[in-house]
């Protein structure tokens, strides 16, 4: 698998979130292929923990602030260079294949108090991209698929 290959959306709060993340995992996506990043609080973190089997790291990303965040989305964003805190998720998106502007709607969505919830999955994509629209992910994206629906 590509390691940029990411199937993205944003729930509009934290229930939303979880109904989301709970149908991906009957759906069989495996805790380690999801990213989940939300604007720091206690439910948030209880989310991570629950659905992500551990606890978040903390960051402060440009653009968003103190945000709580798991998953292999944000090793691909962050880099070994801390490009994600530094430069913003919009600015950091093209890392997993996506425009710039996606980048922008992903982050505005989040800053209102949505969660940006990834799947890392090629070969499920569709199904992932499917899932998130089933479940309320709003501007669900495909980023870097060599698929075809």
């Amino acid at each position: 698998m590509r390691a940029r290959c990411f199937t993205v959306g944003v729930f509009q709060d934290v229930p939303s979130a979880d109904r989301g993340l709970e149908a991906l995992a009957r759906h069989g996506f495996a805790a380690e292929s999801l990213t989940v990043l939300a604007k720091d609080a206690a439910d948030v973190r209880l989310l991570i923990n629950r659905h992500l089997r551990g606890a978040p790291d903390l960051l402060a990303i440009e653009g968003l602030g103190s945000v709580a965040v798991r998953g292999p989305l944000i090793e691909t964003l962050q880099g070994s260079d801390g490009y994600l805190v530094a430069r913003g998720l919009a600015r950091s998106i093209g890392r997993a294949g996506f425009q710039k502007h996606d980048g922008q709607i992903f982050e505005r969505l989040t800053a209102r108090g949505g969660v940006l919830v990834a799947i890392h999955n090629e070969p499920r994509a569709a199904e992932a991209l499917a899932t998130l629209h089933a479940y309320g992910g709003g501007n669900a994206a495909i980023g870097a698929w060599t698929g075809r629906l």
